[in-house]
């Protein structure tokens, strides 16, 4: 029976009232708060281990602080998914990205969604600031001329 190094047995919490799993290892989560490093390393993280399955599951449940959050369980008898999630956990430590390229498709989409729902008024305002013509404001999408001011604005 494998024995993980980086994954630790789910334990009860204080004043939890859901359901109970003894029998799992708790491998990512998030919640609805979550940024998009930690729903992309959610999501791939996931898709390494297979997606769900009889012994890796996602657990979502309420939260009275954020809404939500989701976590993925792995069962105690599962060597390989426990082996493939351990060395995943060991290598965020030295560097916190399961998926580059994903991470940053996530956070580009969010960004252009985010600069779509902005008021004229204001993306003429950080074209200024940014030294970009006012005029590209009138698109949906991100000028192509920013140098990082507009994108950076815009995921955080």
């Amino acid at each position: 029976m494998y024995k993980p190094n980086k994954l630790n047995l789910w334990q009860h919490p204080e004043s939890y009232y859901g359901a109970a799993w003894p029998d799992s290892y708790v491998f990512l989560s998030q919640s609805r708060d979550s940024d998009a490093l930690t729903r992309s390393n959610f999501e791939c993280g996931l898709e390494l281990l297979g997606g769900e399955s009889d012994t890796v599951q996602v657990i979502r449940e309420r939260h009275w602080a954020c809404g939500w959050v989701e976590w993925i369980a792995i069962n105690k008898n599962d060597d390989k998914a426990l082996g493939i999630a351990d060395k995943i956990m060991s290598d965020m430590d030295a560097y916190p990205v399961v998926n580059e390229s994903h991470w940053s498709e996530l956070e580009w989409e969010e960004a252009q969604n985010y600069w779509q729902q902005l008021p004229i008024s204001y993306r003429v305002e950080l074209c200024r600031d940014a030294e970009v013509s006012i005029f590209a404001a009138r698109h949906d999408y991100i000028p192509q001329q920013d140098s990082g001011y507009i994108y950076e604005h815009c995921i955080n």
